[in-house]
């Protein structure tokens, strides 16, 4: 059984954390079905080596993952993608979306942008996004 290459990206001058990092995008890739029911994952050490991280990092993302209904863990052979529902999908999907827009604020919020500002802002990140 051959893992399949995940390519997480670790951006080391972001204040968001390493797992979170890792783990966001891992669940994404789920998600978004870019990683398919039944994808055996490499195991903890091997993804942790990959990923120049610790073996706790990799670990706490996997059973994090795993809590979620996103991953399934079978003893002696490895972490495998799940099946995820369509309905489950786009739950999902909103929920990462809303998240990441929630830390987006506080960040805001925490160097004294107003709320006026981060509306202002938010537009401005939809034009250039959605605009490309």
């Amino acid at each position: 059984m051959q893992d399949v290459n995940i390519p997480i990206q670790i951006n080391e001058n972001s204040a968001e954390p390493l797992y979170h990092q890792i783990e966001n995008q891992l669940r994404s890739f789920i998600i978004t079905g870019q990683l398919e029911e039944g994808t055996h994952l490499p195991s903890i050490r091997e993804f942790a080596g990959s990923l120049n991280c610790s073996v706790i990092t990799v670990r706490r993302v996997y059973q994090d993952l795993e809590n979620e209904g996103l991953l399934r863990t079978k003893q002696g052979t490895g972490t495998f993608v799940a099946q995820v529902e369509a309905g489950d999908r786009e739950n999902y999907r909103l929920k990462a979306a809303r998240e990441a827009m929630q830390a987006a604020v506080q960040s805001g919020k925490a160097v004294g942008c107003s709320e006026k500002e981060m509306a202002n802002l938010f537009q401005e990140a939809l034009k250039d996004i959605y605009t490309k």
